[in-house]
């Protein structure tokens, strides 16, 4: 495996003729990406060009001192970086079927039932990779459907590490700023901002409930419109468990092809990865075995547990008034003060 190599800035802007605005492919939380064709290989790669500010020279360091180290194939590879004239550039294999959330909800190819579960067990591999194979456990922090790219056969890639946080096994992690997505933060994560494999996992429920139903983490406007909490997908399938009918929180899109099993057994997944109680939720290796069916799921509770916080309903209010914010979070967790607020 080559390790990452140190690009001129001249190599990036002649790859991305001149950084033009045609050639951009996505926009992360730190930066632009753009298509790149690399003029001494033909190598096509996708170049992220860091945003200028503090934040973005941290992420920096971050993402190169985490991704560099790291090998498995299911995680984006970092091919190199550039560090001059103040920008900060990381060149990543491009991915020719995007992202995720784009195959999910933009493209006229409905992406089958078969493809779902591929990706599904991909993102638990790496996760599991990241969480307990390597020598320092990396928390990723930003687990979502548009950070998981899609290679030419539909395996996914999970990327953008700008968030990920290396801990040594054993360690607690300190409580850090809460960053991340509405609907994929697991609330304790949200109250606490601390960062630790189980908030992970949360994120990953997520994320399989949002696959499997093809509804994103929080509708900005739910069909048929309903009250309450339904705009949020985890309350939207605990409440399907409760009434007997998770199967019909299944894509209807798939027009029921799938093995109806299969799909009760990849909804319950992502009910207990995103269960309120941390402990409760499994870790990502045993979720790769109950995907595989190598061990059994296990039982989620018809009625979703209550939170361990007695400010469950402030919470899911919260996530109501900001479901449109796909922000960062910060957290006052001071005593004379337990408000939040998104900047």
């Amino acid at each position: 495996m080559k390790m990452p190599k140190e690009f001129s800035y001249k190599e990036l802007k002649i790859a991305t003729k001149g950084f033009d605005a045609t050639r951009i492919i996505g926009h992360g939380a730190f930066g632009t990406v753009y298509k790149g064709i690399l003029s001494e290989t033909g190598d096509i790669v996708a170049v992220k060009k860091c945003s200028h500010n503090g934040q973005g020279k941290a992420e920096f360091l971050s993402e190169l001192s985490i991704i560099g180290t790291l090998r498995h194939r299911n995680l984006v590879r970092l091919q190199g970086w550039c560090h001059e004239k103040g920008e900060i550039l990381l060149v990543y294999d491009l991915m020719p079927n995007g992202s995720l959330d784009k195959a999910l909800f933009e493209s006229r190819m409905i992406l089958p039932w078969q493809h779902r579960r591929k990706i599904l067990l991909g993102v638990a591999s790496a996760l599991a990779y990241l969480h307990q194979e390597c020598e320092n456990q990396v928390i990723h922090r930003d687990i979502k459907s548009s950070n998981i790219m899609l290679d030419e056969g539909f395996n996914a890639r999970l990327g953008d590490f700008g968030l990920a946080r290396q801990i040594e096994h054993d360690k607690s992690p300190d409580a850090t700023v809460a960053a991340g997505t509405m609907g994929y933060l697991a609330p304790e994560y949200l109250l606490t901002g601390r960062a630790t494999e189980k908030t992970d996992v949360f994120s990953y429920g997520a994320v399989v409930l949002e696959v499997a139903s093809g509804r994103r983490p929080i509708e900005k406007e739910t069909t048929p419109p309903t009250s309450g909490l339904n705009s949020n997908l985890v309350e939207w399938v605990w409440g399907l468990h409760k009434e007997g009918k998770l199967l019909s929180a299944a894509d209807s899109r798939l027009n029921l092809e799938y093995d109806e099993q299969e799909m009760t057994r990849v909804l319950l997944v992502g009910l207990a990865c995103s269960h309120p109680d941390p402990i409760a939720r499994p870790t990502m290796r045993g979720v790769v075995q109950m995907l595989v069916g190598e061990a059994e799921v296990p039982i989620v509770p018809r009625a979703k547990p209550a939170m361990s916080f007695s400010t469950s309903h402030l919470l899911m209010t919260l996530q109501d008034s900001v479901s449109d914010l796909n922000g960062m979070i910060t957290l006052s967790t001071s005593s004379s003060d337990s408000g939040m607020d998104i900047v």
